[in-house]
């Protein structure tokens, strides 16, 4: 992990709970998880937009009729 032991690990949290207060970091933390959920997001989605219109079902007149041009 980084060669990160537990020491280390205990000494980077408390630098960031002085330099930010035990207030801010549950704001940081929400603010970092939707970062991630929306990156998550937007990397599931596809690459192109589909702009065409769709086709709605015909009605049972526009089937007869075009059955009755063919």
């Amino acid at each position: 992990m980084l060669g990160l032991g537990v020491q280390e690990l205990v000494i980077i949290l408390i630098i960031v709970l002085v330099l930010f207060g035990a207030t801010r970091l549950p704001e940081i933390g929400g603010g970092i998880g939707k970062a991630i959920k929306n990156f998550r997001r937007a990397m599931a989605e596809p690459d192109e937009i589909d702009v065409t219109p769709k086709k709605k079902p015909l009605s049972e007149e526009e089937k007869t009729q075009q059955k009755e041009k063919a």
